[in-house]
């Protein structure tokens, strides 16, 4: 399955990537020097480097495997009048008048604090084919949410 990404989402993926491999390589050192020490059972250095070195190497495959399924979309070649991957939307709460933005990402671009959402998030799927005017309607715990869609852009 194809996940559609940024180029920048792709590169911070990457980047991730290399930094992990690293580390696996500085962990299956001190699991091979923690090793020599004798009687495994009770050693609990080796047992820590071993846990670690499982964790990172998990997050590695499943790194790779996103990687592996990524496809770039230029978000500064989108236009339209619907939100869709890599919009920028600006909403007015309908409760509280507050207004905000959010920029529809995906996979590893998240960002709650730069209001970066996934398309995915129950957010990010209930503003998708949205166009101006439109309220976004999205389901809480306590009561749903509901927005008015002011402005949609794409910023590249």
């Amino acid at each position: 399955m194809s996940t559609p990404m940024t180029k920048q989402g792709l590169e911070k993926l990457k980047a991730e990537l290399s930094a992990l491999e690293a580390k696996a390589l500085d962990l299956a050192r001190k699991v091979e020097i923690a090793r020599e020490k004798g009687d495994l059972r009770e050693n609990a250095e080796y047992h820590a480097a071993r846990e670690d070195l499982m964790g990172t190497n998990t997050r590695i495959t499943d790194l790779q495997g996103r990687i592996a399924s990524a496809t770039i979309v230029d978000t500064s070649k989108s236009k339209g009048d619907a939100i869709v991957f890599g919009a920028t939307v600006k909403l007015r709460n309908l409760d509280d008048k507050e207004e905000e933005e959010f920029t529809l990402v995906g996979d590893g671009e998240a960002d709650p604090f730069s209001n970066k959402i996934l398309t995915t998030s129950p957010m990010g799927q209930a503003m998708l084919t949205k166009k101006v005017g439109e309220t976004v309607e999205v389901p809480a715990p306590k009561k749903t949410l509901r927005y008015k869609v002011l402005e949609i852009r794409f910023d590249g």
